[in-house]
């Protein structure tokens, strides 16, 4: 073999390692079908919702669903897509404050009914900050599986939030978020 071809196929294995992707997520912890909501309002949910097609898991998607309605919506788990959007916020008409109550309600009465929760942050560093960490502080603790693009959590704060009780996995960019999503479902 000569040079060139050696450099060629190493570049080749640095290329398929670098694609590969090590999930901390050992095996599925979430049953089908899913409710799909949002926790801050963002566009982030319609993102989620291609993938989830993409990767064809059944789900409704209801971006404002409140607890009481959690029961009759025929979902065994629940994705929070989380991260607040102020312009998200006042398109749907609520207050920042009104919905993280939303949100921790959602998660109580979804506690309740056994349902497993799954959260996705998806708009990485854009969509940190004050505001969408008061979402994520009590949010991200109470996921039994948290995956984040990995810039999000630059700081740390998402391994900090789900420590070693809640399952985090980063992916390097929205498209590579549907293997670990699609492996969260039994």
């Amino acid at each position: 073999m000569n040079h060139l071809s050696i450099a060629f196929c190493t570049l080749l294995f640095a290329a398929a390692s670098a694609s590969a992707q090590t999930l901390n997520l050992k095996a599925p912890v979430a049953d089908k079908p899913a409710l799909l909501t949002s926790s801050g309002q963002s566009a982030d949910i319609e993102m989620v919702k291609v993938l989830l097609d993409r990767a064809k898991l059944p789900y409704k998607m209801d971006a404002k669903i409140a607890a009481p309605a959690l029961a009759g919506a025929g979902a065994k788990s629940l994705l929070l897509v989380l991260g607040a959007s102020s312009k998200g916020l006042g398109a749907a008409g609520i207050s920042a404050q009104g919905e993280i109550e939303r949100t921790n309600l959602l998660i109580a009465e979804a506690k309740k009914q056994g349902m497993k929760i799954i959260g996705l942050h998806i708009g990485g560093k854009s969509r940190r900050g004050e505001m969408s960490d008061k979402f994520l502080t009590d949010a991200v603790p109470a996921c039994d599986y948290v995956i984040v693009v990995g810039e999000a959590n630059d700081d740390g704060l998402f391994t900090k939030l789900t420590g070693s009780k809640v399952t985090l996995d980063t992916v390097e960019k929205i498209s590579k978020l549907g293997d670990p999503l699609g492996k969260a479902f039994k």
